[in-house]
């Protein structure tokens, strides 16, 4: 055991992670989220915990995650969001699918690829095979909005499940919790589908939110720059042009588009801060970044707050109306540089571990919410000045 007390406090935190990821790991290749409230496959979730398996210096298991986390795509490219390898039959009746779901989620998959080809870790071929596919699905396949901006046909493919962004959607022209669970199970009703049941829109949901987008276009480049293979590269170019054009001065954000853009898709979450991935301009940048580690704003003492400190709907204790997000954090601060990248790792990591590695927690004091631990909050070590990662 190294005998500094820094460098044996990284040591006792990765042995932390690992026992969750140890405890958590299912037998089908994948690392549930949670094993008693979140047992099944969630895609992004494995996307990260392909990244923390990686650091810890597990390749075999970082490379299984990828795979299991792709094996459910079909022949269109289409990636589902959650896989049911525990109960197959369990997915039949809200997703009429067997084994997986019929939505998707942020294709984390690119960044994935990239990150793992980066540390040196060997990816089958047809991994990055099926990654490449599942962009050019939603790159060349998925409805975009008048703006520009891909469509998503259900909230659940944003990750962001209960955002204040989705209140001009809630049944009733206002957020109430049973009616939008509600709502959630209805509105996949309306999604149109491709002729193998590849979900393409929702012409009655109508919601363009920016940080799919932006998650889209980052994970493509991303995997261009890792693979060499450019034929994204036009596309995704083409959607992150569109991404920064959403950006409101007034608000130091990006905005939605489609039926939200003039309500509830202005409100200021750290999600729509994702633009910071693909920006270009330097006015943009400086404008989010700043408002980013403001602490009257999204700069919490623990990690970005989920919602500006100032909007009306900022709860920092209720999910997603608040509390930082690890996963969110993670990819902010791999948008920003030097100092302001240090300075939000910092906090981020603060309250990581003040939070017993939860789901997500309160910025301003650290306390747990949701299911403790979740794994995808381990991608805490690759914020640690010890990662070694190459960022």
């Amino acid at each position: 055991m190294p005998e500094d007390g820094a460098d044996t406090t990284i040591v006792e935190r990765r042995a932390a992670v690992r026992r969750a990821l140890d405890d958590a790991w299912v037998d089908h290749g994948y690392t549930a989220p949670n094993t008693n409230v979140y047992p099944w496959l969630w895609l992004w979730d494995s996307c990260f915990h392909a990244l923390i398996w990686a650091e810890l210096g597990e390749h075999d298991r970082a490379v299984a995650e990828l795979s299991a986390a792709l094996a459910p795509q079909d022949a269109s490219g289409f990636v589902p969001h959650m896989g049911y390898q525990l109960d197959p039959e369990r997915s039949v009746e809200l997703w009429g699918r067997r084994g997986a779901s019929s939505i998707t989620q942020p294709p984390m998959y690119g960044h994935a690829v990239a990150e793992l080809l980066r540390r040196g870790v060997v990816v089958p071929e047809a991994v990055i095979d099926q990654a490449r596919l599942g962009l050019e699905f939603l790159l060349q396949r998925r409805t975009r909005d008048e703006c520009g901006l891909l469509r998503v046909v259900h909230p659940w493919e944003t990750g962001c499940d209960d955002s204040p962004r989705w209140d001009d959607f809630c049944p009733g022209g206002s957020f109430e919790i049973e009616r939008w669970r509600r709502f959630k199970v209805d509105v996949l009703a309306g999604v149109e589908r491709g002729p193998g049941g590849e979900p393409l829109d929702n012409p009655g949901f109508r919601a363009a939110p920016v940080s799919f987008s932006a998650l889209t276009a980052w994970n493509a480049i991303e995997f261009v720059g890792a693979t060499g293979d450019t034929s994204l590269l036009e596309r995704a170019v083409e959607l992150a042009d569109a991404v920064d054009a959403r950006f409101e001065p007034a608000l130091d954000t990006w905005i939605d588009g489609g039926a939200a853009a003039a309500g509830s898709g202005r409100t200021r979450t750290s999600d729509a801060l994702l633009g910071l991935l693909v920006t270009g301009n330097g006015h943009h940048r400086a404008a989010a970044t700043a408002a980013l580690l403001d602490p009257s704003a999204f700069g919490g003492a623990f990690g970005p707050r989920g919602v500006h400190a100032q909007e009306s709907t900022f709860d920092p204790d209720t999910y997603w109306r608040g509390p930082v997000w690890p996963q969110l954090a993670y990819l902010l601060g791999r948008a920003l540089d030097g100092a302001d990248a240090t300075a939000l790792a910092r906090r981020t990591v603060e309250g990581a571990w003040a939070s017993g590695l939860a789901e997500y927690w309160n910025g301003d004091t650290g306390a747990p919410g949701g299911a403790v631990p979740q794994s995808w909050t381990g991608l805490a070590l690759l914020l640690e000045p010890a990662s070694t990662g190459s960022r």
